[in-house]
């Protein structure tokens, strides 16, 4: 079944995270089909821009837990985005969780609706943002990051423009969403090709720097994690929608 949809408008290349029935999990499926689509908008010169967005009530709800992406395509994903040559928007309007955050924030620009919400559900499975990390920590603001990656909380479209995960929170009227990301990519499309790739590559200096230095050491703290006993037991009490035994 195909999970992305791909279209284009004046330039612009619009990826639509299309797995509504599974809350867009990141399935080793989807994060190969993005991949191919990136790698298709890197060498398109009619492309001048990348929109992220998504079917269904839910942008992601991170890695999918039946058929997980290995944790080297999807730090290879994040990485594309961060590196590939056009600017990356997202368009977020619903819930964004886990893995999905790690996606908000390799785009250069994100969006999204005042209804949206976000957490760090890790925690609570027996594991932790460790390659989504990548993206998110040279970009988020630390003591917001300290309390969201411990707690899991869910927190707000506006706070999440506060703390630096996403660019700006759009109001609560009818089409706000879709009017700020109009206002974007029309100011995207005044730019010249070289103007906007060196420009990017300015931006996101501090983030290929995480990386090179982080990335193998994350990726193999994600696998140890994921294979623990605790985690197994945390993601057994998810499926079962129960507590894990370690909540008091």
């Amino acid at each position: 079944m195909k999970q992305l949809q791909v279209t284009q408008d004046r330039g612009v290349s619009t990826l639509t995270l299309d797995a509504p029935d599974n809350r867009n999990a990141l399935s080793g499926q989807l994060v190969t089909a993005l991949a191919e689509a990136l790698g298709a908008c890197a060498t398109d010169r009619g492309v001048r821009a990348v929109v992220l967005t998504h079917t269904g009530s839910t942008f992601s709800a991170g890695a999918d837990l039946k058929e997980p992406p290995s944790p080297y395509a999807f730090v290879a994903l994040l990485r594309q985005l961060v590196e590939l040559p056009k600017p990356v928007v997202a368009r977020v309007d619903g819930h964004v969780r886990a893995g999905g955050l790690g996606l908000v924030g390799a785009c250069d620009i994100a969006l999204a609706s005042a209804g949206s919400d976000f957490a760090f559900t890790e925690v609570r499975l027996g594991v932790a943002p460790a390659v989504i990390s990548l993206p998110l920590l040279p970009r988020v603001e630390p003591r917001a990051a300290a309390r969201y990656y411990l707690t899991g909380e869910r927190f707000g479209a506006a706070r999440a423009a506060e703390m630096g995960l996403v660019t700006e929170a759009a109001d609560d009227t009818e089409g706000a969403l879709d009017a700020a990301l109009d206002t974007v990519l029309d100011a995207l499309r005044k730019g010249s090709p070289q103007g906007l790739a060196e420009s990017k590559r300015l931006t996101t200096a501090r983030v290929l720097e995480a990386f090179d230095r982080d990335a193998e050491e994350l990726v193999r703290r994600s696998a140890s994690l994921f294979a623990s006993k605790e985690a197994r037991d945390g993601m057994t009490a998810f499926f079962e929608r129960r507590d894990p035994a370690w909540v008091l």
